[in-house]
Parts: C-alpha cells; structure tokens; sequence
C-alpha cells in the first residue's frame, strides 16, 4: 500500500514538471466581465498601474478615475505565450477619468488667462508686476481643476502673458500716478476741453464738461473716499474723492449728492446726479482731475477718442 501510495505521489510530481515545463501559470485579467490578457503577475502588474498614474500626476493631471476596474483570476497558459500588460493597460485607459490641474492668473479677484504650472503662473505674475511697476496691481494665482483637455492645451504661457499684457495696457492707459480710473463717470458729449477759454469763466478751463440729461446717474470713476460732498461756489453742488496717491476726482454742478463726507465708494458706485447747479447754463458734469493738487487732462485718461 505504501509502495502504491507513493508510485502515485512520484507519477503526480512528474506529471506536475513535465505541465510546468510547458505551460506556465500567470494572472487572466478581465474588464467589465471580457477577458482581455494575461499578466506574469497580479502584485506586479498593480504595481505597474501605480507607477503609470505617479507619472500622469507628474504632469498637470491632478486626479485619475479608474471606471475598467481589473479583476484577476488564476491560469495556465503555453510557456512561449507573452503576457500582454501594455495592452491590458491600454485597454483600462478607454475607461480612465482625467481631472487636470491649471492656474489662472486674477486681477482683482478675476480670472484673467490661464498656465500650466504653479511655476509657470509665479513667473509670469512676477515679471508682470516688475514690467507694471507704476500701477498698484491686485494681481494673484488661483488653483483651477478641469476635465477638458483642450483647456489646458491652450494654457500657455505666451498666450497668458499676450492677454494680461492687453488688459494691464489698457489700465496704464487709464491710470494715473497708479490709481485707474475704471469707468466714466456719466455718458454724454463734451461741451467744453480742458484748457479751453470761455466767456463763462475768467481762466482757463481745468476740467471738462459733459452734457447730459438732467438726473443721469454720476459714477466714481475709480475706488476712493469722500472728501467733500456739499455746495462749493462756481462748482455747485460738488463731490471730490481721493483716490490715494495724490489723486483725486471733481463732480460739479449736481443737483443731487447720494454720498456724505468719510464715505468709501468703489468704480462704479453711484455718486450724485448731474444738474446745472453753480456757474452753470445748462445741464452737465465738470469733471476735473487732480494729481497731487495740479490739474490734468481727464481725455488721457477718460473719454479718449471723443
């Protein structure tokens, strides 16, 4: 019996290295129920999945969803079969989620253009605000995540600089000693330039007037407080604000004043309405500049064209 016993012991042995000279055992793989390879092992294939997503998250892909999850099963396979991880891992991409990674580049809280890079963002914001150096920027780096691919292929970083470029041209256009100025304070015509000289008055003009409707909404024309908002003689009823830097914005001959003395007001509030209060003929605004008490030309700044 013992003789038997192990004549059947030594036969399976033989017959277990003469299937294993020829065959080989390796991991079957199979997505979403289809069997699509085999793998020399299932520890190191996953390991292989691991280091293929380290390397995309090295780029500017922050996430990866994996939807064609792998499920392994055991089996023996001819011994000069290749295993194919390179197409079971092609095959799991057609169901893989990317979510990227991007950093826009804000001016005042807004999303302007778009890198990236962290780097690439904090080198141009850099460069921005040594080529800007006159104006008072609020320019930062905000951390975007985006599913769409062409997003991020058309981030770069000439196209980002060309933009900002534009938008911060336009602002040192309109910006005096730093302070810009956001918007005109009332639609209407000029009636009268500044360094004009009128019958009206006994000097020359140091603003311009803008006619308009009686009522018409005036506006800041750019962030500051109110220093005076009150009648004050030729001017009427006058608003001045200081924008900081020395400059500081005229609103004359209003019918209405909607501010008071020490009150903050950003671009684009409404601050009076427009009237012919003063030494006035006609309903408009006298709008004047000041840069550090010497008036200047609101039309380089303002109402360029017209």
């Amino acid at each position: 019996m013992f003789i038997f016993i192990n004549i059947i012991a030594i036969a399976t042995i033989i017959i277990t290295l003469i299937t294993l000279s020829k065959y080989k055992l390796v991991s079957l793989v199979t997505i979403n129920g289809e069997e699509v390879g085999y793998v020399e092992s299932k520890e190191k294939f996953e390991q292989e999945i691991d280091n293929y997503i380290s390397d995309l998250k090295k780029t500017n892909i922050a996430f990866v969803d994996i939807e064609n999850t792998p499920k392994y099963g055991l089996r023996l396979i001819n011994r000069n079969e290749n295993t194919n991880e390179n197409t079971i891992l092609s095959k799991m991409e057609e169901g893989m989620k990317f979510t990227y990674r991007l950093y826009a580049i804000t001016l005042d809280g807004e999303e302007k253009s778009k890198v990236n890079t962290l780097e690439e963002a904090e080198t141009l914001v850099a460069d921005l605000k040594e080529e800007y150096n006159t104006l008072e920027l609020n320019i930062g780096i905000k951390e975007l995540y985006t599913e769409d691919m062409q997003e991020c292929e058309s981030a770069t970083v000439k196209t980002a600089r060309n933009s900002m470029t534009q938008e911060l041209d336009i602002i040192e256009n309109k910006s005096i000693n730093g302070v810009y100025l956001a918007c005109v304070p009332v639609s209407g015509v000029i009636t009268s330039r500044f360094g004009a000289v009128e019958s009206i008055r006994d000097h020359t003009h140091m603003g311009i007037d803008i006619g308009a409707n009686y009522g018409t909404p005036i506006k800041a024309v750019a962030d500051g407080t109110i220093t005076c908002a009150e009648e004050w003689g030729g001017y009427g009823n006058l608003v001045v604000i200081d924008h900081g830097n020395g400059v500081e914005s005229y609103y004359g001959h209003c019918s209405k004043l909607y501010v008071t003395e020490g009150q903050k007001v950003k671009a684009g509030d409404v601050i009076a309405a427009v009237g012919s209060t003063g030494n006035s003929t006609g309903n408009h605004l006298h709008f004047e500049l000041r840069n550090n008490g010497v008036q200047a030309n609101p039309e380089k700044y303002v109402y360029k064209g017209q």
